[in-house]
């Protein structure tokens, strides 16, 4: 049986694009790969409304309509005979903003490169790594996993402004999640936390800090008969985050819920398309947006001199 590289972008594309920083949906983001597995993808995504690219910042009445357009690169890796991947994402954002902090309101405009991403992921249970020839005929089951992503702040930034395409700190997601196949069904949960470091130049020279932010998610996914294409439903909620200005609290605890429709279309068995749409619902803090992306993804196989073997 030949190696299908179609059904594998497809199942992995949504995990490059996905933009909402609390609670990134990711459908299919726990799937096995073979080994020396490569994706590169470029997306654009709109969103309108609380669209902060940093949630937890303590902003009130927050309104923005950003365009931004990620890049995108994933390797397959074997990690002790687990399958994993490591990916990095580069966004490039431009948007208009109005909102109120401390009671003054505020109005600007920004264009530029937002924070760096860069994250690992293994695969504990149910997927081992394979070569292509024996992912060929691979049937997933239950997957277990784990996700440790990094958001190095290396976009741009300026103390002065608020908000900024770049958070000025560090941040660390770790996710653990649970994938069941059953039939043309796939059911997905995941539990986690973010971690971010103190922001000691937030508006001037004051300290930001924050409590850990709590998310839990989980995705329906339908597959077709076309090879490759399926249609996911994902719900994540966050909760957490408190924050501190010079270490004297603020009343911007987020609670939010985010909704999601995903759908996958091959186009040939290197290449493919992904559709997406989400709302964000706060309670507290957090945004609440309306947001739609479209994304490109192309794959392919590291070409060895084993490769003859492996078809």
């Amino acid at each position: 049986m030949r190696f299908n590289i179609l059904v594998i972008l497809l199942v992995l594309s949504p995990a490059i694009f996905n933009c909402g920083f609390a609670q990134e949906l990711e459908p299919r983001a726990l799937t096995n790969l073979p080994k020396k597995f490569n994706f590169v993808g470029l997306a654009y995504a709109y969103a309108s409304g609380n669209t902060l690219l940093d949630p937890s910042l303590p902003l009130e009445d927050f309104n923005g309509r950003i365009n931004t357009i990620i890049l995108a690169y994933v390797r397959s890796v074997n990690f002790f005979g687990k399958s994993g991947k490591v990916d990095v994402l580069l966004p490039f954002a431009g948007g208009d903003f109005t909102g109120i902090f401390a009671n003054t309101s505020f109005e600007d405009s920004y264009t530029g490169f937002g924070d760096i991403r860069i994250r690992a992921s293994v695969n504990l249970t149910g997927a081992p790594s394979l070569s292509a020839k024996d992912f060929s005929e691979y049937k997933q089951k239950t997957i277990t996993g784990l996700t440790l992503q990094l958001i190095i702040p290396t976009g741009n930034y300026k103390k002065e402004q608020l908000p900024n395409l770049g958070s000025n700190r560090w941040s660390l997601k770790a996710l653990y999640g649970l994938s069941h196949n059953t039939d043309n069904w796939v059911l997905e949960a995941y539990v986690g936390a973010w971690l971010f470091s103190d922001n000691k130049q937030f508006l001037g020279d004051n300290t930001l800090s924050q409590s850990a932010l709590w998310v839990a998610k989980g995705n329906i996914i339908r597959s077709f008969k076309k090879k490759g294409m399926w249609l996911a439903f994902s719900m994540g909620y966050g909760y957490g985050a408190d924050t501190y200005i010079n270490d004297i609290k603020r009343d911007a605890t987020i609670s939010q819920l985010r909704l999601g429709l995903t759908y996958a279309l091959p186009i040939n068995p290197s290449h493919a398309l992904k559709f997406s749409v989400a709302s964000g619902i706060r309670f507290k803090q957090g945004g609440d947006f309306d947001a739609f992306s479209v994304s490109y993804v192309y794959a392919w196989l590291d070409k060895s001199p084993n490769k003859k073997k492996d078809k």
